[in-house]
């Protein structure tokens, strides 16, 4: 935590004009006036010239026409910095303009060989953090499949499915690391000529491996050439946003208070709730509305929709209403 304060005290009087006060850098650095001083007399030791001024036109200051490049940094340090954050959580957090901010600051000041080499880790590694459970599992083979990612070495996998072991040809395009859960994606290996450029049919070429099943990874001697326009991220957007689409597979239809619209994103699919509230009726005189919301199934419906309290009335199917009503009086039978 602390090494990365003084990189952001350093980028921050870099791009600053070189000198700022101690208070506007505490300010900056979510810590206190005396934290900053100490982090000066950190830099100063490791050979930074900076020097502090008194009065109340003083402050920190950089040495005129002194820049870092950060070419300190080995390639695999310089690419672990893009494998450090979370850049959905940053967006949903606020932050993720600030994220942006600092990896592109980040990327002016590495020499060009380390520059290219961060962009390789971004096009082939993902951290996809929020929403999702998890439970450990064994990952005997997340060393063979990431180096493979590495070296765009295709390989053969024996993968475990409820219907016993398959064997698949791939071409390892990215490694996607899930609440906890790792993911390989992979495109069906190629029948063309060794080194051709081929365009992955997304939807068709590519698929998801969970890495936990994974039962054995044979390393091909030759390697493939990737598609220059495939983007991992945006894929495995585009592939979750489809999956989570197709398990919505019942439909419940309900009445819902003001307060229950305002929270129905919170307690289901955020999606599923958006589309239902677009095409909901208009609210009557207590502004209440009838929506027509897609569920896993109406059992999920019942533990989701229950968090809304008496702003929900279910009106179909009958289970549901029926359920919602069980519900409310196991509730009040066992808070009388």
């Amino acid at each position: 935590m602390r090494a990365s304060r003084l990189v952001a005290l350093l980028l921050h009087l870099q791009h600053g004009g070189g000198a700022a006060t101690a208070a506007e850098l505490a300010t900056e650095l979510e810590v206190s006036v005396r934290t900053v001083y100490r982090d000066v007399a950190a830099l100063q030791a490791a050979g930074v010239p900076l020097w502090t001024e008194p009065g109340p036109r003083g402050g920190v200051r950089l040495l005129d026409g002194w820049r870092t490049r950060l070419d300190g940094l080995s390639g695999d340090e310089a690419g672990s910095l893009f494998l450090a954050g979370a850049p959905g959580a940053a967006a949903e957090l606020g932050l993720g303009s600030i994220l942006a901010s600092a990896q592109t600051k980040l990327l002016a000041t590495l020499p060009p060989e380390l520059r290219g080499r961060a962009a390789r880790v971004r096009s082939r590694f993902l951290l996809d953090a929020p929403h999702w459970f998890h439970h450990d599992e064994p990952l005997a083979h997340l060393a063979a499949v990431a180096d493979a990612v590495w070296a765009d070495r295709r390989i053969v996998l024996r993968y475990g499915r409820s219907s016993g072991v398959v064997t698949r040809d791939v071409e390892p395009l990215g490694v996607v690391l899930k609440a906890g859960v790792w993911y390989l994606v992979a495109a069906a290996a190629a029948s063309g000529r060794p080194g051709d450029v081929r365009t992955y049919r997304v939807g068709r070429d590519v698929r998801t491996y969970r890495v936990g099943r994974i039962v054995g990874v044979e390393l091909r001697d030759e390697r493939f050439e990737r598609d220059p326009t495939f983007d991992l991220g945006a894929w495995w957007a585009a592939s979750t946003a489809a999956f989570d689409r197709e398990i919505l597979r019942a439909t419940v239809t309900a009445r819902l208070s003001p307060r229950a619209r305002r929270r129905l994103g919170h307690v289901t699919d955020t999606a599923a709730a958006n589309a239902a509230l677009a095409a909901a009726s208009p609210p009557d005189d207590e502004g209440w509305v009838t929506v027509e919301l897609a569920v896993e199934s109406v059992e999920v419906a019942l533990d989701q929709l229950v968090a809304l309290g008496a702003g929900v009335e279910g009106l179909a199917p009958a289970s549901f209403r029926s359920g919602l009503a069980a519900a409310g009086r196991a509730i009040a039978a066992r808070n009388e």
